[in-house]
């Protein structure tokens, strides 16, 4: 007599659970994400869903996890890339500011720091850990840029936290529709910020006021 067939495992790979959620919070966005939906799209019980994930907490947090690992390593490359210290700087405010109204990321992100003030300290962690990774790489490039005397000399990392949480409001205000402030906007407005702040020895910000 065959041996029963034993019942296959139907759970998706995690990737799937979590490229699914940011699909449904860039169409529809967190009023429509509901662990009975999502169940749907990725073909698994909601209860199934609560035995991977424990919380729809933790389901937030792991997929922004994964979705900050992705851009990540895009903002690696593309800041080791050619270029001026500078360009490069255009390029991480680029990546960093929302893409417009809604944007499934930086939704994702103000719903997870939200839920953060009743997280353990091990999800606090995790989340203090994305937040390094972006300050660490902004800082590295600063320091390069001040080495190559693209950048007059500063305190690197006071800069580089000074400079993000200017993007962190436009970054809230672009996500919440706030009027006066798209995407393009606040890319003008850092480019001339950094002009301000970060000027090159020797340029017009260094220069002594005419008499």
């Amino acid at each position: 007599m065959p041996d029963t067939p034993r019942r296959r495992n139907i759970a998706p790979p995690r990737e799937d659970v979590l490229a699914a959620v940011m699909a449904t919070v860039a169409e529809r966005g967190l009023d429509g994400l509901t662990m009975a939906g999502l169940g749907r799209a990725v073909h698994m019980s909601s209860g199934h869903l609560l035995y991977y994930f424990r919380t729809k907490d933790e389901l937030l947090l792991q997929t922004l996890e994964w979705s900050e690992g992705r851009l990540g390593a895009e903002r690696r490359a593309l800041l080791g890339g050619p270029g001026t210290v500078r360009e490069r700087l255009d390029v991480y405010i680029g990546l960093y500011v929302p893409a417009g109204d809604g944007d499934p990321h930086w939704t994702l992100w103000l719903e997870v720091w939200n839920r953060s003030r009743n997280a353990d300290g091990e999800a606090r962690a995790r989340q203090a850990a994305i937040e390094e990774a972006w300050h660490r790489d902004l800082v590295e490039l600063l320091a390069e840029g001040v080495a190559r005397g693209e950048f007059r000399a500063v305190d690197t990392g006071r800069a580089a936290s000074r400079l993000r949480a200017l993007l962190d409001g436009f970054s809230v205000h672009v996500t919440v529709g706030l009027p006066g402030t798209g995407r393009a906007r606040v890319l003008q407005e850092m480019r001339a910020y950094v002009d301000e702040a970060l000027p090159a020895p020797g340029g017009a910000a260094d220069s002594p006021p005419a008499s």
